[in-house]
């Protein structure tokens, strides 16, 4: 019985390691695709028109998520967290109005701060098809890490913190 339980745990331990590996493979390979320039905004309008002037100086992530996406639901605490620390700046696409917007964020207690792409123009404009996605820019505006679907805290915090020297 031992032997069956330490066998099937194996297979369990090898599956998640392979599936870990082909998503990050997938994410690698959907990434390609993103804008790579240099972050080339300064100021943007937030929910209901408050402004926002992108930090200098500092790195920044940058997520693009909607409110219908379930993966983007799952990784919303996630995006939370390191948004205590660092800075951080989501898109959100095609999510309703920013009231709806509003709603959503407090039914889950968010607080980052959101960009409503209504018409999806900055989300295009980063060349974003597939969301969750999350640009990580670092201190001199320059792309030092992307990827599409879900990521960890610590996965994010990692690289933030990477990004900042």
């Amino acid at each position: 019985m031992k032997d069956k339980i330490i066998k099937y745990f194996k297979e369990i331990l090898l599956f998640f390691i392979v599936m870990t590996i082909f998503a990050n493979i997938l994410s690698l390979y959907r990434s390609n695709n993103l804008n790579k320039e240099a972050l080339n905004i300064f100021s943007v309008s937030l929910l209901h028109d408050s402004s926002y002037t992108l930090p200098k100086n500092e790195p920044i992530l940058i997520h693009f998520w909607a409110s219908w996406c379930p993966t983007c639901k799952a990784e919303a605490p996630n995006i939370q967290t390191i948004s205590e620390n660092y800075n951080v700046l989501t898109i959100a696409l095609k999510s309703g109005s920013d009231t709806e917007i509003d709603e959503y964020l407090k039914s889950r207690d968010l607080n980052f701060k959101v960009v409503n792409d209504i018409d999806g123009a900055i989300t295009e404009k980063f060349g974003v098809s597939i969301f969750p996605t999350t640009i990580i820019y670092d201190k001199n505006g320059e792309v030092f890490f992307s990827d599409v679907g879900y990521t960890s805290t610590f996965g994010l915090w990692l690289r933030m913190f990477l990004a900042s020297y």
